[in-house]
């Protein structure tokens, strides 16, 4: 499902209809919902940028949970071979049950999958999803609402900072229901003298109108 070519050339990759309308609308109208959520975070309070998101809290609503536990087995694959790579010792376990167990365990316990929500002149500072010294090194979102006609901008961007050399941008188009899979903080890049890591940073662009939903997947707990 999830190309590893994509991923090991760039960092990132885009899964086309993971979810469909109807999924991504019901996922939306989850926002007002509070007692489904354990935080609100308003950006600019924080220095973030403009918008707002809201983690989720557990027990996590079925389509989120389901969602989480179908990416993570791949994902992981991909995770324990860039880990190999890199010369990392660390290797996760097969199942999101027992990845999260190492997390509950290490004091990270607070579950992080997230909606996100921006209306016009909104957007999502480069960033890194980091809340812990346990992390996962993959993640997704997934765009609920449609482009062009729900809102316009908002662009999901990555920035590759590497090595010894200018950073390099990428704007990644997607459509409602399509998923981006892209490194929570390095990946492995190959150059001439064998694998070395790469950070990367991830936002979005201001939105000129509308309203932008996003659902954010994470395989970290927080501390």
């Amino acid at each position: 499902m999830i190309d590893q070519d994509a991923l090991d050339a760039r960092g990132f990759a885009v899964v086309r209809n993971l979810i469909g309308p109807a999924e991504c609308q019901a996922l939306a109208a989850l926002w007002p919902e509070q007692p489904r959520f354990r935080k609100h975070i308003v950006m600019q309070r924080h220095g973030y940028g403009q918008g707002e998101y809201q983690y989720f809290a557990y027990p996590l609503p079925e389509p989120v949970e389901r969602l989480r536990q179908a990416l993570y087995p791949e994902l992981a694959r991909v995770a324990n071979l860039w880990n190999e790579r890199l010369g990392l010792p660390k290797r996760f376990p097969a199942t999101l049950k027992g990845w999260l167990r190492e997390c509950h365990e290490g004091g990270q316990k607070r579950p992080t999958p997230l909606l996100l929500r921006y209306g016009a002149g909104d957007y999502n500072c480069l960033h890194r999803d980091l809340y812990g010294e346990l992390v996962f090194p993959l993640q997704a979102t997934i765009l609920l609402s449609r482009p062009d006609k729900d809102f316009s901008g908002g662009e999901f961007m990555l920035v590759e900072q590497r090595p010894r050399m200018q950073s390099h941008g990428e704007v990644v188009p997607l459509e409602q229901g399509d998923a981006v899979v892209f490194a929570v903080n390095e990946r492995p890049s190959k150059g001439a003298r064998g694998w070395h890591r790469t950070a990367m940073r991830h936002g979005v662009s201001s939105l000129r109108d509308g309203e932008r939903f996003t659902l954010g997947i994470i395989f970290h707990d927080a501390a």
